[in-house]
Parts: structure tokens; C-alpha cells; sequence
């Protein structure tokens, strides 16, 4: 794989930026690889992401990012420089539907998610056999309906002790306790049906036929003590007609899930995801 390192910037939108920065890289020698911005007109705030050449520099990632503190300090930017050789470690929690677990597995596996998955975590056993037919550390952690607190501390040592970047719920069916949302925010993402708030609760495809719904649709998204309401990073839909029986409504959505939530773990280990406030800018 080719080296480079990511600059990503969210600060106060201001004449000069994209020039004092790709300025400051060309001074480095660096070539820009891959080149995106934005600006917000209605907040006033600008975003960027550079992808820069590691072996076009003629200095260390280290020394690239304190020689680019003052120009960070000038514009008052919130910003960050990722190494590409650097994988985030991941951890995956499950439940007992397997189709999003599988499908990033599979992914893992084959290459297409540049990452470590150093574990997953279930309030269940189904999803043993799988997860540790691909050498991964499986961990059985029960939730007690009753008494929740002990089962969320355990995750929490497990996450910590896992050293994990990034937590990915893949179809686990528990709610995060706001302790938890606070501790990880940004480095959680979930996925949902988009029949939220009209199909709630048992068998939300099935409420969904009986309505004759025409769209299909999930929603990926990160975790925020507000229930699946955090920053949308990405969303997809499959149309559905009078044809389709119930169990053909369960199988798209089941299709769009993990293509949804697959996309949008690679464009956050991508550092394509910038969020600002309830809203993501991503540079897909």
C-alpha cells in the first residue's frame, strides 16, 4: 500500500486557507495526493483533507505536524495528521443477527477495511463460532434486563483494555448507557432500519408490509446519548413494491444494512468523516 498521511481541518471559514496550507506542504516537498474542502456558508466554518505523499517529504510525519501548529494556531482550526500505516483497532458487538458481523468480517478479512479487529463483544453466544473461526477474541458479556450496570462496565473494561479507536455496533440491540456515549463520542458508530420512529419495537419489516411501505432504508450513523439521533455519516434505500411478501422486505433491508454500515466504518478509518455538531461533512 502507498504511504501517506491525512490532514483533515475544521476552523472558521477565512480567505487564504487552501493557499497557506497547500503552500506550507509544497515547502515540505509534499504532493498532494487527494484534495478535498468544504465550506459551510450558513455556519460560517470551512473543512478540508489533504491526502500527502509520505515519501514526497522531506521531513518526518512528527515534524510536519509541529511545523504545522502555527499555521493550525492562526486559523483557530480543530485538526488532526493520521499516518496511513497506522490501523485503528476495532472492536465489533453484536447480538444475535449475524448479517452486518459477517459481511464486516468477510471485509476484514479480504482487505477491504484497513483496520484490526481485536474483538467482538456480544450479549450472546451465537456469534462465537464465526468470530473465532477468523482468529478473532470472542467475549460473551450478558445484560441482565433488570440490573444493566454491571454488564456495561465490563464492556467498557473490555473496550479499554482492548485499546480500541473505534467501537462498531453491529446489530447489537442494546441501548449504550449516556456515560458510555459521552466516553467514546466519536468513536462509535451504529447502524438502524429507517423505519424509526414509525416501526418501533418486535418485527419493524413486518409493521412496515402491513403499511405498504415503497422505500427501504438504513442509516449509519454515530452514537450520542440522544437515541439513534447522533451524526449521519451515511444512508442508502432499496424501493420496494406491492410484490414483495414480508420476508423479501427483511432480506433488502438486511442487504442495505451492512453495505450502509460497511461504507460508512471505511470512510471513518479513512478519516473522510468530519463532524460538526449534529451534522457530518464527508468527503466520500
Amino acid at each position: 500500500m502507498s504511504h501517506y498521511y491525512r490532514l483533515v481541518v475544521s476552523c472558521p471559514d477565512n480567505v487564504g486557507i487552501v493557499a497557506r496550507v497547500s503552500g506550507f506542504i509544497a515547502d515540505q516537498g509534499g504532493s498532494i495526493t487527494e484534495a478535498s474542502q468544504h465550506s459551510d456558508l450558513d455556519a460560517g466554518r470551512f473543512f478540508m483533507r489533504y491526502e500527502i505523499s509520505a515519501d514526497s517529504l522531506s521531513v518526518t510525519g512528527e515534524q510536519l505536524s509541529a511545523a504545522f501548529e502555527s499555521i493550525a494556531e492562526s486559523f483557530n482550526m480543530d485538526w488532526k495528521l493520521s499516518d496511513s500505516r497506522v490501523r485503528q483497532r476495532v472492536v465489533l458487538m453484536v447480538s444475535k443477527e449475524s448479517h452486518c458481523l459477517a459481511d464486516l468480517l468477510y471485509r476484514w478479512r479480504s482487505g477491504e477495511l484497513d483496520c484490526d479487529i481485536v474483538g467482538v463483544v456480544s450479549n450472546h453466544d451465537e456469534m462465537r463460532s464465526v468470530t473465532e473461526w477468523h482468529g478473532i477474541p470472542y467475549f460473551h458479556v450478558p445484560v441482565e434486563p433488570e440490573n444493566k450496570a454491571p454488564a456495561f462496565a465490563e464492556v467498557q473494561r473490555l473496550v479499554d483494555e482492548l485499546r480500541a479507536d473505534c467501537v462498531v455496533l453491529a446489530r447489537y440491540m442494546q441501548i449504550l448507557p449516556p456515560d458510555l456515549c459521552e466516553r467514546y463520542s466519536g468513536r462509535v458508530i451504529n447502524i438502524h432500519h429507517s423505519f424509526l420512529p414509525s416501526f418501533a419495537g418486535a418485527r419493524p419489516y413486518h409493521q412496515a408490509y402491513q403499511r405498504g411501505v415503497k422505500l427501504i432504508g438504513a442509516t449509519c450513523h454515530y452514537v450520542t446519548e440522544a437515541l439513534d439521533a447522533g451524526p449521519i455519516i451515511e444512508q442508502d434505500i432499496h424501493r420496494v413494491s406491492h410484490c414483495h411478501a414480508p420476508q423479501d422486505l427483511v432480506r433488502f433491508g438486511r442487504d442495505v444494512e451492512k453495505a450502509v454500515l460497511a461504507r460508512g466504518l471505511r470512510w471513518h478509518l479513512e478519516d473522510r468523516v468530519i463532524v460538526h455538531g449534529n451534522k457530518t461533512v464527508v468527503f466520500a
